[in-house]
């Protein structure tokens, strides 16, 4: 449960901007977009190397520099 305390004074609307960052923050929608649908373990296995790689050429290119 979030929960944002809310000053005396302080706007409605500031107050809401507060609850969405902490609410993004959680990574709540996040979760349920990746849960809508089933990927199978050999496509998360297939973008997890292409994430490595894509980070290794990354390292290396700020090596060079």
């Amino acid at each position: 449960m979030i929960i944002v305390p809310v000053k005396d004074g302080e706007s409605i609307e500031r107050a809401l901007r507060k609850f969405k960052r902490k609410f993004e923050k959680t990574g709540v929608i996040k979760e349920i977009r990746e849960r809508q649908a089933f990927t199978k373990d050999c496509v998360v296995y297939r973008t997890q190397i292409k994430k490595a790689v894509y980070v290794e050429k990354l390292r290396r290119a700020e090596q060079e520099l």
